[in-house]
């Protein structure tokens, strides 16, 4: 066989590069606006053990009861609903809030998307995929770490909107530490109805803010659409164990009587803010969420609300939270079968890690977190690209290396294909006994479509990967974040409501000093 030169070598790597991205380029991925699981959950519990667990947090409701402080309208409302109220801690009877929340909360409901096509579907059999929400940093290769600037904050959600696997804007997807805090949440929201059409949060911390959201989404959407449409999610995180602050619940009682989705979420590290059982966190769990659901309700009878979860266990030699580990699979999967049990939408958290960078430790961290919440049946799943340092950072790399399990876990939620193509017996038959199926019209007919591809895996040869540069799957994200920023393109937002939303932005600005709190 005839020696080839160097150059010939180079074209011919080159010439398969080439077609292996015309290949790519060629092959179009279906994207939906949410996935429609076609695989079972996965439980951990009994009845028996369910039934403990939810006659544990009755207990834990009339005995010790929950904190709700700094709202004394809050206690009016849980005084008038028969609750025993006093001063800021409130006892329900066993089955009282339960009983609130199941006399109106709705099982399924819609958040709207500024594009109709993108408008997600919130629980039954639904999943949603949200990316990283809160870290004050941001990392990638180039820079390292640093503080996320507003810059980043658009980066992100141009990247985001590019994902197809991603079905949310999301919120914070990193804090712009270039704006002033108190004003930053007025050019997060503006970002998201700018630079996505998807659907996305509201701000999170007090009523007021809450507000600036609410009335940007009016301006967006018009005012009788939003009090009649959910067009907003947010978070009522706990302070566990069982307080819930005039921050929080100031956000929740505007979104609700505002008819907006509230994630109602105790935030719990196990051995630090709930008990270092899985059994006693999620006693604890589901007693802060029936208080804090039910509070929802009395508010405005059929406002959305969902079961949240954000729970973990502590390193017992750090005291720092983990992620990835058994003890948060167990939890989620159990919190998501007393959601069901409730009758409500189920929110937790997908792609948690404690590495510093998007290694090895963060991959296994992450697919064991996000995998756990979808066979847990979570209905929206926030932090699930991005997430490293125990959520003080979005990575862009990570972002990348995320949305690429994203991709799988869509593909893993189809189920199995059981029509008579699929079942491949015509195939099976033509190939026959001792040959092999790479040339068969069954295997040409689907080659572009059989499997998931990843975008971040290499599967080619050593010497393959090699001659291209023998990058590493960090690398190459790298690269895949900044072609997504150059192909992103704005979608399109009338210039009447984009001029009005600016000019609010601009308006609540002027109307208060800077603040770094």
């Amino acid at each position: 066989m005839a020696m080839q030169t160097s150059a010939q070598r180079r074209r011919g790597r080159s010439s398969g590069r080439r077609g292996r991205d015309a290949a790519r380029k060629g092959h179009a991925v279906a994207r939906f606006p949410y996935i429609a699981r076609q695989v079972s959950t996965y439980d951990v519990l009994s009845d028996e053990g369910l039934c403990i667990i939810e006659g544990n947090a009755d207990r834990i409701l009339r005995e010790t009861g929950m904190e709700f402080t700094g709202d004394p309208e809050i206690l009016g409302l849980f005084r008038e609903a028969g609750a025993d109220v006093r001063e800021t801690r409130v006892r329900f009877d066993p089955g009282h809030p339960r009983s609130i929340i199941q006399a109106s909360a709705p099982r399924e409901y819609v958040q709207h998307a500024r594009n109709p096509g993108n408008n997600v579907v919130i629980g039954g059999d639904n999943v949603v995929l949200c990316p990283s929400f809160g870290p004050p940093f941001i990392h990638n290769l180039d820079e390292g770490r640093r503080y996320g600037r507003l810059s980043d904050f658009h980066d992100l959600v141009r990247i985001h909107q590019t994902i197809p696997w991603l079905h949310h804007s999301g919120g914070v997807v990193c804090e712009p530490t270039d704006i002033p805090v108190n004003k930053r949440h007025l050019d997060m929201q503006l970002g998201h109805f700018r630079f996505s059409d998807r659907a996305c949060f509201g701000a999170l911390i007090g009523a007021e803010r809450a507000m600036d959201s609410l009335n940007m989404a009016k301006i967006l959407f018009g005012e009788e659409f939003v009090d009649s449409n959910c067009v907003l999610y947010s978070v009522a995180n706990t302070n566990a164990p069982l307080v819930l602050d005039v921050a929080m619940s100031g956000a929740l009682k505007t979104y609700a009587a505002g008819n907006q989705a509230v994630a109602c979420t105790p935030w719990t590290v196990a051995g630090a803010m709930s008990p270092c059982t899985v059994a006693g966190t999620l006693a604890q769990i589901l007693a802060e969420a029936l208080a804090v659901c039910a509070l929802t309700q009395l508010v405005r009878p059929g406002a959305p609300c969902l079961m949240g979860s954000f729970a973990t266990a502590m390193s017992m030699r750090s005291g720092s939270p983990t992620f990835g580990n058994p003890e948060g699979a167990k939890l989620v999967l159990s919190a998501g079968q007393l959601a069901r049990r409730l009758g409500v939408p189920f929110h937790t958290v997908g792609s948690l890690s404690g590495s510093k960078l998007p290694d090895g430790q963060a991959g296994q961290e992450s697919a064991m977190g996000l995998v756990a919440a979808v066979l847990a049946g979570a209905n929206f799943i926030n932090h699930a690209t991005g997430w490293l340092e125990g959520g003080l950072v979005t990575g862009y790399e990570k972002t990348m290396m995320d949305a690429d399990l994203c991709g799988k876990i869509v593909n893993f939620c189809q189920g199995i294909d059981l029509s008579s193509e699929a079942q491949a017996l015509e195939a099976i038959a033509e190939v026959g006994p001792g040959s092999h199926f790479l040339s068969s019209s069954h295997t040409l007919n689907h080659f572009e479509h059989a499997f998931y591809r990843s975008d971040v895996c290499d599967d080619s040869s050593y010497e393959q990967w090699s001659a291209e540069g023998g990058l590493d799957a960090m690398q190459r994200a790298n690269r895949m974040w900044k072609k997504r920023l150059q192909e992103y393109e704005e979608p399109a937002l009338p210039a009447d409501r984009r001029e009005a939303l600016e000019e609010y932005v601009l308006r609540r600005k002027a109307s208060m000093p800077d603040r770094n709190y």
